[in-house]
């Protein structure tokens, strides 16, 4: 097999092609190896593959080809020198933090995470003897006072799910090493494509592939990507010995995906910035935030850290949860759906779904109202989903 690497070209030439592993039948589509296991020439082969002696494969929870060529094209849209996919996006969460620390260790995460996220530091963590702070992630000076003489990783991710809160990823990373420890940043709502978090002096950046590196609601995925060294000492041997690997089918439909990542994202991040400026002053809504517009409270950071807006929109409607509820129902174009970075626009109610465990006074810490919903554009027609929304708030 052959790999023809295509670095001069820009990012959506790389998109199509980077990670492209051709067998000597010279297919046009990246092959598909639904296999569990490989064979080896001879048992001295055997031996140097597990000693890591000599480049292979042995088995997919370990590797595969195909999950190799999604790895390799995620390092290169990433600008990343590694990746290492996983099952989900909570997957990679999960791995990336979870290797990285052990019992007696601290770690710092930004208060306004998603729910299963701040399960994992409040919740999890814990029973394994690592102990955690939650700060309010856009007061830098909260992320230095939480810092412990045993803080080894911080987390965050920007903007926030669902609410769209902005922390400075420069910042965050000087002051987690100055303290010695590592900065792990969930990407998923800028995408790629408009925010690089490695370049910004992250140690380690994360993705739910599920959203938008899919786009499609097809398939399952996650990804981490980081230094060569990070990958190797503090992901590949968790994921190795816990399973938590993707499924070779999901990856080549993750690759499948990413031949269209800017073209999806791009349209949707337009339509979201058209739809946000034409809904900001309507009068059922009391708050429309989206990092595109110039009254975001931390636009001035937007502008130096992100290339884009973004797909998503958070609308505070009137009449809290009553108001919410009948914008919802009211929507005929738009589904209700806990998902995000699709092709189909959808919504959901953070409240009563992602965010749900959390008592009132903690959601309003994350700035999560009882009348925020959470809006995911996709690809229809603008003025379609205009009419959809305007229609549903109507019934607000």
């Amino acid at each position: 097999m052959t790999h023809s690497p295509v670095t001069p070209y820009h990012l959506d030439t790389r998109l199509v092609h980077e990670g492209q592993t051709r067998t000597p039948y010279g297919e046009t589509s990246e092959a598909l190896f639904l296999t569990q296991g490989f064979i080896y020439e001879n048992a001295e082969t055997a031996e140097r593959r597990f000693l890591n002696e000599e480049q292979g494969y042995s088995y997919t929870r370990y590797t595969n080809p195909t999950t190799t060529m999604f790895e390799e094209r995620m390092a290169a849209l990433e600008g990343a020198e590694a990746a290492q996919a996983t099952a989900t996006g909570m997957a990679a969460v999960t791995v990336a933090m979870m290797g990285q620390v052990q019992a007696g260790d601290h770690v710092v995460a930004a208060r306004a995470l998603f729910g299963s996220c701040r399960w994992i530091v409040e919740d999890l963590f814990p029973r394994f003897g690592v102990g955690s702070t939650l700060v309010d992630g856009p007061d830098l000076d909260a992320w230095r006072r939480a810092v412990r003489p045993e803080t080894k990783a911080f987390l965050l991710e920007t903007p926030s799910n669902p609410s769209l809160e902005i922390i400075d990823i420069a910042g965050v990373a000087a002051i987690a090493h100055q303290a010695g420890a590592t900065l792990t940043v969930d990407n998923v709502f800028a995408t790629p494509l408009f925010q690089k978090p490695l370049a910004l002096g992250a140690d380690c950046v994360v993705y739910s592939a599920t959203k938008h590196i899919d786009g499609q609601g097809r398939c399952l995925g996650g990804v981490i990507l980081g230094s060569r060294d990070f990958i190797e000492t503090k992901v590949q041997q968790f994921l190795r010995m816990t399973g938590p690997s993707i499924s070779p089918f999901n990856a080549w439909v993750l690759l499948k995906g990413l031949e269209t990542l800017s073209l999806r994202v791009e349209r949707q991040t337009a339509t979201a910035g058209f739809l946000a400026d034409t809904l900001h002053d309507h009068p059922k809504v009391r708050r429309l935030t989206y990092p595109g517009r110039p009254d975001h409270p931390q636009a001035a950071l937007i502008a130096r850290q992100m290339t884009g807006g973004s797909t998503m929109i958070a609308l505070d409607v009137q009449n809290g949860k009553a108001g919410a509820f009948r914008f919802m129902n009211a929507l005929k174009l738009i589904r209700i759906s806990n998902n995000l970075g699709d092709a189909k626009s959808l919504v959901t109610h953070p409240a009563t779904t992602t965010h749900q465990r959390f008592s009132p006074e903690l959601r309003g810490e994350m700035g999560i109202t009882d009348g925020l919903v959470r809006l995911s554009v996709g690809l229809e027609h603008r003025d379609d989903l205009l009419a959809d929304l305007a229609r549903a708030l109507d019934e607000v």
